[in-house]
């Protein structure tokens, strides 16, 4: 028995070029998430396949968002504008439950997310791995984009992550979750004090439980 209807995908047209979402819904749904990808991978990252997996059970329909770059097989993503773009161009489909919308996406998609939440209505935003800095340039900080989401916001981010580290996000109207020994992947060592099941747990446990606080 599942608690989803999974691989839904429809085409959605954007100025950007053709983007594509696929569904994974809940059979009660209060809420819906649209959460798109990094600029170094697509749909299939670890978080993003854990989160659609579990969430649809708490009431929440996941839906993964192909920017149009990654449709149209180019390896490398487009300008932020671009992909901000992209993402007002599928946020139709993403309302069209007539169910409040989490903006949400994993590194570059994260800061699309936040970059575009207040214009879009966002009920809220989720930060997956949220680029804060380029690796060893700290100066170049992109916290403005964060803290001027205008939402509810969680960020969920890896302790290694060498684009921003937990302690070094600044104080803001977010909340943050750390997964312990996590990169940018949420990738943990052998070694560490927890198994990769476990650092995925703390991120869908945290999102759920995120989630179910929402108004």
């Amino acid at each position: 028995m599942t608690d989803a209807t999974t691989d839904v995908t429809e085409v959605v047209e954007t100025e950007a070029g053709p983007a594509r979402v696929t569904w994974h819904t809940a059979k009660k749904p209060r809420l819906v998430l649209g959460v798109s990808h990094g600029a170094g991978g697509g749909i299939e990252a670890r978080d993003l396949k854990a989160l659609a997996a579990v969430l649809p059970a708490h009431g929440v329909s996941v839906a993964l968002v192909e920017q149009p770059w990654r449709v149209a097989g180019k390896k490398v993503a487009p300008a932020p504008k671009t992909l901000d773009v992209g993402w007002r161009g599928i946020w139709p489909a993403l309302t069209a439950p007539g169910l409040p919308v989490i903006s949400g996406g994993r590194s570059a998609g994260a800061r699309v997310a936040c970059r575009t939440a207040a214009e879009l209505g966002a009920h809220a935003v989720l930060a997956l791995s949220f680029p804060l800095h380029p690796p060893g340039r700290p100066e170049k900080s992109r916290a403005d984009e964060l803290l001027g989401a205008g939402a509810p916001t969680l960020v969920v981010q890896g302790g290694n992550d060498p684009f921003g580290k937990p302690e070094e996000f600044p104080a803001g109207g977010h909340e943050l979750v750390e997964v312990p020994y996590g990169d940018h992947g949420f990738a943990v060592p052998k070694r560490a004090g927890i198994t990769q099941d476990e650092a995925l747990a703390v991120i869908t446990d945290a999102v759920a439980a995120w989630t179910g606080s929402l108004g």
